[in-house]
């Protein structure tokens, strides 16, 4: 059997592993609702932590927690503000350097039989992919908890020559959190600069940047999102190909394909057009209706679209959008900022 020092060192790095495991196992279960990253990490905590009672046994007379001389250390700098993000990292590697030490003095020959190095190894190597699954699966809740209030698309027709940077700098300005781009004509060679450009921007600003059904731009600017419609790729081929972090939006008009977009794997429900509108020729106006029966349904945010400007804010909160949706109302606007601050002020009146 090996010395109590290195039981002190393997007990510590257990109870190490252990704690870490915990944490992320609650924010798979309870943050995220992630069964499967749930059962892996109760997989790992449960196969890893066990052993046989004598060597446990050991493990607990070797401790000294009082007598440890970590104990009151403190790291010079360390930022003790948190988020949910750092806390989860934080565990994770707490995991990885624990199953680092314990894969290392498993291979002690003293410990043959007690435990598996290549086993801790193994669950290394797992916790990598858990942490990116967590982060990724984090960030895309939080993004999807953005889509509230208003929501804007820069449409290149509808601004009709006019900067599309002038005007997200505006509707920044504000307060608008959501910004879709639509482009329906320019080539996606020349397009690729201007959604960079916007996308920095965005994340500058802390504001959410949505590419319109280009999945490619979307993936090769680093948007935080596609949104796609009915004739576009299908939602769960988009979901797939999307990183895990990416949010997905989805067009519909009827309560079936709201249903069914949320299933594959939609993060939010656009309907409409729930008014009649000129941005688009030849759409079907669906109705408050209709939009108040899709949210009795489906449980990811829901964006009202399609005619929505400061008169119709009330009825389209009460009939449960979570977030309007505006183009004409805003970028023919002729102070665009101006009218944007008077539908959010509007909306967070009517919350």
């Amino acid at each position: 059997m090996s010395s109590s020092p290195i039981l002190r060192i393997i007990d510590a790095n257990l109870n190490r592993l252990a704690e870490g495991l915990r944490v992320l196992e609650e924010a798979a279960r309870m943050l995220l609702d992630n069964a499967d990253l749930t059962s892996r990490l109760k997989t790992l905590r449960h196969d890893l932590i066990r052993g046989d009672t004598a060597f446990n046994l050991s493990l607990l007379n070797a401790r000294d927690s009082i007598g440890d001389v970590g104990v009151e250390l403190q790291v010079p700098g360390e930022n003790p503000e948190k988020n949910l993000q750092t806390i989860l990292v934080a565990n994770a590697r707490r995991a990885q350097e624990s199953l680092r030490v314990l894969e290392d003095l498993a291979k002690l020959p003293e410990l043959a039989g007690k435990m598996s190095s290549d086993d801790f190894k193994k669950a290394r190597f797992e916790l990598y992919s858990i942490e990116q699954e967590l982060v990724q699966s984090l960030t895309r809740r939080e993004r999807r908890n953005i889509i509230r209030g208003l929501y804007v698309i820069l449409d290149t027709q509808v601004l009709n020559g006019r900067s599309h940077l002038e005007a997200a700098a505006k509707l920044i300005q504000a307060g608008v959190k959501v910004i879709q781009l639509r482009d329906k004509t320019t080539p996606k060679k020349q397009l690729m600069p201007l959604a960079l450009d916007l996308q920095v921007m965005c994340r500058k600003n802390n504001v959410l940047f949505i590419i319109n059904d280009y999945l490619d731009v979307a993936l090769a600017v680093n948007a935080d999102g596609l949104h796609i419609g009915q004739e576009d790729l299908p939602v769960v081929e988009a979901r797939r190909l999307l990183p895990l972090d990416k949010i997905l939006g989805c067009s519909v008009v009827t309560v079936e394909e709201a249903q069914d977009a949320e299933r594959e794997g939609a993060d939010y429900i656009a309907v409409g057009a729930v008014y009649p509108t000129g941005s688009k020729g030849d759409i079907e106006v669906v109705g408050i209706e209709r939009l108040r029966l899709i949210r009795s349904v489906i449980h990811v945010p829901l964006v009202a679209i399609g005619g929505i400007n400061q008169s119709k804010v009330h009825e389209t909160i009460d009939a449960g959008a979570d977030s309007l949706c505006v183009i004409s109302a805003v970028l023919l606007a002729q102070d665009m900022a101006g009218a944007a601050r008077q539908i959010i002020e509007e909306i967070e009146a009517n919350k």
